[in-house]
């Protein structure tokens, strides 16, 4: 083999390894409806396949993606969100019968099956309410906000300029 093409075929797995590593996966409840956000590295331009699970005593239920086939029950009751980094979840109607370990799982199209994944074990009593502001929060920088929060914190006496 061309040691050139050996090099730049390294390059890319290396690229793609890289290009779809799960950072986070947090859970929160909305509502009745239970919040997966999935944050994950975007270095490539390839499209990043996903995948929604919950295992429940051992067995692997599919809950929404484009790896796996989501599981009937579940396929009403999902809503699925994404943007360059951060791919989320909604389960509607969340309750006790939905507890169990959440994953998240990626990797991109056409290539090797490398995985990344993280998981989350979740109980609907120790379930914290999502931010009203997470949204804004994950797209704007804190910079952003802290100068958009100026005028209010003088308004209330907080600070003087």
């Amino acid at each position: 083999m061309n040691p050139t093409i050996g090099i730049t075929l390294l390059l890319t797995v290396l690229q793609v390894a890289r290009g779809q590593k799960v950072t986070s996966l947090t859970a929160c409840l909305v509502d009745q409806s239970l919040r997966l956000d999935c944050r994950h590295e975007n270095t490539t331009n390839l499209p990043i396949q996903y995948e929604f699970s919950l295992t429940r005593e051992t067995k692997k239920h599919v809950l929404f993606g484009t790896i796996g086939v989501p599981e009937h029950a579940y396929r009403s009751r999902t809503n699925f969100f994404s943007k360059y980094n951060l791919k989320v979840l909604y389960l509607s109607g969340f309750t006790t019968k939905d507890e169990g370990t959440y994953t998240c799982a990626l990797h991109l199209s056409g290539q090797t099956p490398i995985v990344s994944n993280r998981n989350v074990s979740v109980l609907r009593d120790t379930l914290v309410k999502c931010g009203g502001t997470s949204l804004l929060i994950q797209s704007t920088s804190w910079l952003l906000l802290l100068l958009l929060s100026l005028p209010l914190l003088q308004a209330m006496d907080f600070i003087s300029l």
